[in-house]
């Protein structure tokens, strides 16, 4: 997995969780408020925050979790997103430091984009705990962009007319591990239905620049 992880920016892992184990969180997963897409508050949750040991030592991640985000398309909230990196990280307060850039607040969390060298550390693993075919608007990713930095508009749209996309549907329990600089997008379901997908974020314990993690599990 390594080797793929760093060559292409990403690796599936089959059956990390098994049924059982997806529907009890699929249950937990009704208590929780959705507005829109999902949420990005999961790890004030216990259940959720017990996952994370199982998900560090099954696919070997280093660091932290420091954010878990529920993704959830139905038939009523068939969203798309389109090509993009994940630039922007959850921290405890904000800081004043000219390599940090582009603050916001989402669901009262403060957001920034660090600089390359950080965001080179983290990895993200996604859950799914439902099937997710063809159909359903799978994650599309661009196979090693994520070696090239932080991407403007036009480099992007080169390295995907280039590369090519590679479309990723995974089982119910399976895991798609990625480096959140890889080019990613997802399509409108054409066979919508329940899609969750808890995408968790790990990253270094410390990571400078006076910055503190929102949560660090």
């Amino acid at each position: 997995m390594k080797g793929a992880m760093e060559q292409d920016g990403y690796a599936v892992a089959p059956a990390v969780f098994d049924l059982m184990e997806t529907a009890s969180i699929a249950e937990a997963l009704q208590a929780v408020p959705i507005a829109s897409a999902g949420t990005r508050n999961l790890l004030e949750f216990g259940w959720c925050r017990a996952l994370v040991g199982r998900i560090r030592s099954t696919l070997e991640i280093r660091g932290v979790a420091v954010q878990c985000t529920l993704f959830d398309k139905t038939p009523e909230r068939n969203w798309l997103v389109a090509f993009h990196q994940d630039l922007s990280i959850p921290v405890r307060e904000r800081v004043e430091h000219p390599e940090l850039r582009a603050w916001s607040v989402k669901e009262g969390q403060q957001f920034v984009q660090p600089p390359v060298a950080l965001l080179e550390q983290l990895t993200a693993v996604r859950i799914h705990i439902d099937d997710c075919d063809p159909e359903n608007g799978p994650l599309r990713l661009v196979p090693g962009s994520h070696r090239h930095g932080r991407l403007d508009e036009s480099e992007a749209k080169r390295l995907r007319k280039v590369t090519g996309e590679v479309p990723l549907p995974i089982g119910r329990g399976g895991a798609l591990i990625l480096k959140p600089l890889l080019l990613h997008a997802s399509s409108k379901a054409a066979s919508p239905r329940h899609r969750r997908v808890l995408h968790f974020l790990f990253g270094p314990a410390s990571i400078g620049y006076g910055l503190r993690w929102q949560h660090a599990v």
